[in-house]
């Protein structure tokens, strides 16, 4: 049997064909969106029966703790406890408040000493109470201790600058200050103690 250049050339071709087609994906296993439209359902309610929220048993009234209106007619008042008395950080806060309006020397003041000495007082004055109700709170009473220092450098510079203005801030804050006096030499700082006492004489060493 003889076979041409023509046919061998086309069952290459073929062959070629069909080893291409088996490696090519198949379309059956390409995931295919399908776009369904459903029509929206119709369903008639004028048959159906609804349960009337007042036939649902409701426990009396007297079992519930708090009614609506109770919680309606209370007063909201900041910084107001139950038994009406303002706290004390409240009162501290607004006593706070005046003394440093009462002291300062413009409206934008903030840094002069009187500003700074009539809030160091009221702030010593609520850490004081405090203290006495928290004997053991050590970490408060250190800042106590700072805080006083501070106030009185403060007082000691003011009484430098301004001694009328220091007799006036400490005489309204009602402060115990003492005013800082003149660096004294040695001699004069221990003339006002007793001398000496004398040698006796038979303790004297001999020479």
């Amino acid at each position: 049997m003889v076979i041409s250049r023509k046919n061998i050339f086309a069952i290459l071709l073929l062959a070629l064909h069909q080893r291409t087609a088996a490696f090519a994906p198949s379309s059956l296993s390409r995931p295919v969106a399908v776009k369904t439209r459903c029509p929206p359902l119709s369903v008639e309610i004028d048959g159906i029966e609804f349960e009337d929220e007042s036939d649902i048993d409701s426990p009396p009234a007297e079992n519930y703790l708090v009614s609506v209106g109770e919680l309606d007619d209370e007063d909201d008042l900041d910084g107001i406890e139950d038994d009406g008395v303002l706290p004390e950080w409240y009162q501290s806060a607004q006593r706070l408040e005046a003394l440093r309006k009462e002291h300062r020397r413009h409206d934008k003041d903030t840094g002069s000493p009187e500003f700074q000495v009539a809030g160091m007082t009221e702030r010593i004055s609520y850490l004081t109470k405090h203290l006495r109700a928290n004997p053991k709170d050590f970490s408060t009473r250190r800042g106590l201790v700072a805080l006083v220092n501070k106030r009185r450098r403060l007082l000691n510079y003011l009484y430098r600058i301004n001694p009328e203005k220091y007799a006036s801030v400490i005489s309204s804050l009602g402060i115990r200050h003492k005013s800082p006096g003149r660096v004294t030499d040695r001699a004069e700082k221990y003339s006002r103690y007793p001398g000496q006492k004398a040698v006796k004489k038979h303790l004297m060493k001999k020479k």
